[in-house]
């Protein structure tokens, strides 16, 4: 069983993990838990700017919990627009409503600990979703994430040539400050940029909004000239696209390789395009899905099925040892979108090559 430390202060060490198979046997000794079918699951989003949220983990874990409760499980759903104080208000909502159980994916991840152990003195369990919430969490559901900065990182490596050196100079555009997932991507693309290029300079970009990280790109290309940036790294795909636009409104007709991450459609595009290197892409249904089975396994009382899915453990700055499952990531390129976004149903073709994309996918075969 591995053990995983996610800190503040300190990068962690990711492995990944496969999804495991679960067995409907068992009972759980929790006071309150041993439901039917007839469940109420919370699910707290953090925000909109990154369009997976909406398009995806909702509706994909919507359909999951009425597939495995016949139809009769209801999901209450809150999205806090990444508004910390606003997501504290619609937790407070869910435990005064009394739900079965909390699905959590915190703004602040810090912040929410008080939340967190108000729903468990209410005798509510929550499970930390894509982000490791502070307090007594349940459960953890996420993705490698400091190996999505080491992918983002070698990618942008191989992208620069065998040319770059320590005198080649990038940009990186972290993510929020108050997301641990941004800490664990920026230490991993570190282990693979230092000592192999020189960052001129590096923004940890408020709430991850894309107006930030423009005025963030703005300021770098000023400081260290349009033609001297060899490579950006952008910790995801909204703020990639905002990298590129500052890099056009500068005059930047050469565009640098620049990263991404989340497979954004209007990133896919990009990326066919040539303005966007990569991106990671992180199988939203196999996280939502499992996130689902957690939560309705936790509260039906299902113990094995509940510790199959759970056989890792991290540790968050306030909880050791959390039981966790950790979803494998890979590089998106113009290479494999067939075999990733496509194949798994997230776009249709028709989706990505319309207008102005038409020719550039006729280029690399996708029809």
């Amino acid at each position: 069983m591995r053990r995983i430390v996610i800190a503040v202060a300190a990068p962690a060490l990711i492995f990944s993990l496969a999804s495991c198979g679960a067995d409907d046997s068992g009972t759980s000794a929790d006071a309150g838990l041993n439901k039917g079918n007839d469940v109420t699951v919370g699910l707290l989003l953090p925000e909109t700017a990154n369009t997976r949220y909406e398009d995806f983990d909702y509706p994909i874990f919507k359909r999951k919990v009425a597939e495995l409760t016949r139809g009769q499980g209801k999901v209450e759903y809150a999205n806090a627009g990444a508004d910390a104080n606003k997501q504290a208000g619609q937790m407070q909502q869910m435990i005064d409503s009394k739900v079965d159980i909390i699905v959590l994916d915190a703004v602040d991840s810090h912040a929410i600990a008080g939340m967190v152990q108000k729903a468990k003195d209410a005798g509510i369990p929550v499970i930390a979703y894509d982000r490791l919430a502070e307090g007594p969490i349940d459960a953890y559901i996420s993705f490698d994430n400091e190996l999505v900065g080491e992918v983002q990182g070698r990618s942008l490596l191989e992208a620069m040539g065998s040319g770059t050196d320590t005198s080649s100079k990038i940009v990186m555009m972290n993510g929020s400050p108050t997301d641990p997932n941004a800490k664990q991507f920026k230490e991993g693309a570190l282990a693979q940029l230092s000592g192999k290029v020189t960052i001129a300079k590096s923004y940890d970009t408020k709430d991850w909004k894309p107006e930030n990280a423009l005025a963030n790109m703005t300021q770098a290309i000023n400081a260290i000239g349009k033609d001297n940036i060899d490579g950006v790294y952008s910790a995801n795909d909204g703020m990639a696209g905002a990298v590129i636009q500052a890099l056009k409104n500068a005059g930047v007709t050469d565009l640098p390789p620049v990263t991404g991450q989340d497979a954004e459609l209007a990133a896919v595009q990009r990326i066919i395009s040539g303005e966007q290197y990569m991106s990671v892409y992180k199988s939203y249904p196999a996280e939502a899905e499992t996130a689902a089975e957690m939560a309705v396994a936790k509260v039906q009382g299902k113990d094995i099925q509940f510790d199959a899915l759970t056989r890792d453990r991290v540790s968050s700055p306030t909880h050791k040892d959390i039981p966790a499952q950790l979803v494998p990531v890979v590089a998106l390129t113009k290479d494999n979108i067939k075999e990733t976004v496509i194949e798994d149903g997230i776009y249709k073709v028709s989706d990505i090559c319309s207008g102005k994309y038409r020719e550039a996918c006729a280029e690399i075969g996708l029809k």
